[in-house]
């Protein structure tokens, strides 16, 4: 056991060394002296703990928001961030409901920031969900391009129709994503009433995060869907233009 975690150690250390460089499992393997079957489930482990993060199969990894977090080193997305948090912040306090900040790591919606609203029912996202069950997940989905959708879809595999209804087939995944693309917004409802909207963020023509605000349905009127479409739209294309 203390043997696996010397070589946890050793593995976080050397993609360290690379900063943003993906380092491949032949290289870590090689490097720590182990064989690659010992190495890719030590890895395997890693990634899932978020201490890892898996670029693409052919280019490797790099270190995850775990390995960040566990430091309080935040240069993780550290530009992202910056340019969202007041933004964000503006935002929720327009519409005194939840807004976060979400990307995709891992084939998981992984959230790196959240301001919550002072309503005396609040909703909490779970750091990491679904990439097919929420808002935020759909947006970073349907901007994909068609490797890096065929990559995650080989991973995933398609949802289920309890998580994404229509979505269980080539053809339908295509029709959603493609509204997606037209409005510039993903709506959610979930099982349990629970409404988010989400638009995608980019970094010039790139997609790389998603802002949304969710809410309890209960709370969610016509004006008030309209006031939150159009406060996140401006608020997304805001993030989005300090990049250009």
């Amino acid at each position: 056991m203390i043997q696996v975690i010397e070589r946890a150690i050793d593995i976080l250390e050397f993609v360290a060394l690379h900063g943003k460089e993906p380092i491949q499992l032949i290289k870590i393997a090689e490097e720590v002296k182990l064989s690659q079957p010992t190495c890719a489930n030590i890895i395997k482990t890693l990634v899932e703990r978020n201490f890892l993060e898996n670029v693409s199969r052919k280019t490797g990894y790099i270190l995850g928001a775990g390995a960040y977090k566990l430091t309080g080193n935040l240069s993780y997305n550290q530009d992202l961030l910056t340019v969202a948090k007041p933004i964000m912040e503006e935002l929720t306090s327009d519409l005194n409901e939840t807004s976060l900040l979400g990307v995709i790591r891992n084939n998981k919606r992984f959230i790196l920031h959240s301001v919550l609203c002072d309503q005396d029912l609040q909703v909490r996202a779970k750091v990491e969900a679904d990439v097919f069950g929420t808002a935020s997940g759909r947006t970073m989905v349907a901007f994909l391009s068609a490797k890096e959708l065929d990559t995650l879809l080989e991973a995933t595999g398609y949802p289920l129709e309890e998580v994404w209804a229509g979505a269980q087939t080539t053809e339908g995944m295509e029709k959603l994503i493609k509204k997606i693309r037209k409005d510039n917004l993903a709506q959610t409802v979930s099982s349990k009433h629970i409404v988010g909207f989400a638009v995608p963020v980019y970094r010039k023509e790139k997609v790389i995060a998603s802002l949304s605000v969710f809410l309890p349905e209960s709370r969610l009127n016509t004006s008030h869907k309209d006031q939150i479409i159009k406060a996140l739209d401006a608020a997304g294309k805001k993030i989005s233009s300090r990049f250009e």
